[in-house]
């Protein structure tokens, strides 16, 4: 059993007092709230003033200054801080004091949730505040907050432990309200690029999550059973193969921002569940989908910041467009001194072995080559970057060349040294396709289990006709973390997955 500390026996002691003392300390949730703090902030002034003579503000307690028989306390809503000033006479004013003296001063504490009623002023000081003729309790908070302090801009005893951070995000966003504005801009960049779609005449659509066949991807599923049916079912690793089937029934374009799940490890880059908006339109190709893709990241830079030019780290990322197009193999070539073209797999065994690359035994040609250019060359490219064509056996799901033997039309976009999207011009050839996938239960026989498994539904529905058709996934996670700024993925995910935490 949890052991409480002092503080939180202190503040269950206090919760008694006030119910016996006949106030709710969560009483019904209705306030009427008619203000903000930011409002208030922003435009009280003696010209205005009139405008803000019956406020009702709610939030939580962050600080407070006793003076006896006044006090300044200042609360916190989503929108910021505001000073309020509580005289004892303005909330008390019959003979009984006791609602100041002793629920105020001795029962309310940092972290509780108030309503207030009052009016703006500006203080001696200069400070626009609020001076408050009526108070209510909303919520008592029975764990004390971490003390963060602030003076003359710094801030003092900041928490920053990761593992409080993450775990409990509700505290992080209590006393570092910063970074609730990096969810905000997650959302804006959602909202952007749902806008972006819309304005091209795409359908938003949803998918399952819950497959029979974790296909549209090459990695390890996370795997459940469904009771009723008595059948295995697996969360989705891409929603790639159902959006397809859409193309084929006849939508020119759909999207979805999906969740999709990956049964792997995790590091800054990397969180098992994890949000990638793919989109997929008809009788376009890869050329068409780069072209788009640096026009509408463009337009996100402008959206969040009113410029193309990211500050990322000790970088500046530009995203004015167009960006630059390097294929694969000149990329390797590039960075290794080496040129695989042609090369088979045991060739591509010996560079590995010659670079230093230590790779399993059971991968084939496309995962060699894959850890080739992950090891050698992924990282160096921080400036927006469309690696292009890839060996066909890197990707099964893709349209071969038109022009170039060997390689398949992909693309994916490299930003300060991590993939951000994924595109091809898709694979519309189902005798092609269903040779791919034999190809990959080859390789899952030789116990590669990221290996695609063969989804025959789809190749049926390919068999019907599927247009030409280029598609890509955009990894919302990672462009957020280059948005906005942040080190690590755990940074722009509420709740990021977290090792069990360890009871009493």
């Amino acid at each position: 059993m949890t052991q409480l500390s002092e503080q939180e026996i202190i503040r269950r002691e206090k919760l008694q007092e006030l119910q016996k003392a006949g106030i709710d300390p969560y009483p019904a949730p209705a306030y009427p709230v008619n203000n903000t703090a930011a409002n208030i902030l922003t435009h009280y002034s003696e010209d205005t003033k009139e405008q803000f003579q019956d406020l009702c503000l709610a939030g939580r307690i962050m600080e407070s200054r006793d003076m006896g028989k006044a006090a300044f306390v200042k609360i916190q809503d989503n929108t910021g801080r505001i000073q309020l000033y509580i005289r004892r006479d303005d909330i008390c004013p019959g003979e009984d004091k006791s609602g100041y003296d002793t629920v105020f001063k001795k029962l309310l504490d940092i972290g509780d949730i108030i309503g207030v009623r009052g009016y703006g002023f500006i203080t001696k000081t200069g400070e626009t505040s609020v001076h408050v003729k009526e108070l209510t309790l909303l919520a008592k908070a029975l764990r004390p907050l971490p003390v963060v302090k602030e003076k003359d801009g710094e801030t003092f005893d900041a928490v920053t432990d990761p593992e409080f951070k993450y775990r409990q995000r509700y505290v992080d966003l209590i006393i570092n309200p910063q970074v609730r504005e990096v969810f905000a801009k997650r959302t804006k960049i959602i909202q952007t690029m749902r806008e972006f779609y819309n304005e091209l005449g795409y359908l938003e659509v949803e998918t399952p999550i819950l497959q029979a066949i974790p296909g549209g991807a090459t990695a390890r599923p996370f795997v459940t059973h469904h009771n009723a049916l008595d059948i295995p079912l697996y969360l989705r690793i891409a929603n790639e193969l159902y959006l397809k089937r859409l193309i084929v029934g006849g939508f020119e374009g759909v999207y979805e921002f999906a969740k999709d799940f990956r049964n792997e490890g995790m590091d800054r880059t990397h969180n098992p569940e994890f949000t990638v908006m793919e989109m997929y339109a008809a009788y376009k190709d890869y050329e068409w989908m780069m072209d788009t893709t640096e026009t509408l990241l463009e337009k996100i830079a402008l959206n969040l910041h009113g410029t193309t030019q990211v500050v990322v780290g000790d970088k500046t990322i530009d995203f004015k467009a167009p960006f630059r197009r390097v294929t694969m193999f000149d990329a390797i070539l590039e960075h290794t001194g080496i040129d695989i073209t042609g090369m088979d797999e045991p060739a591509l065994r010996e560079v590995c072995k010659q670079l230093g690359i230590s790779v399993a035994p059971n991968i084939g040609k496309g995962k060699l080559i894959d850890e080739i250019f992950g090891e050698k060359c992924e990282g160096n490219y921080i400036q927006p970057t469309f690696i292009i064509d890839y060996p066909v056996e890197m990707s099964p799901l893709t349209k071969k060349h038109r022009s170039k033997p060997g390689v398949v039309e992909r693309f994916e976009l490299m930003v300060n040294g991590k993939e951000i999207a994924n595109a091809y011009s898709e694979l519309n050839d189902p005798v092609d396709q269903r040779e791919r996938f034999e190809e990959q239960v080859k390789l899952m026989e030789r116990g590669d289990d990221e290996a695609m498994y063969i989804d025959y539904d789809f190749l049926r529905a390919l068999e019907y006709g599927m247009p030409p058709t280029s598609g890509i996934g955009i990894g919302i996670d990672r462009l957020t973390m280059l948005m906005t700024n942040q080190p690590s993925i755990q940074d722009v995910l509420l709740f990021p997955q977290m090792k069990p935490e360890k009871q009493g």
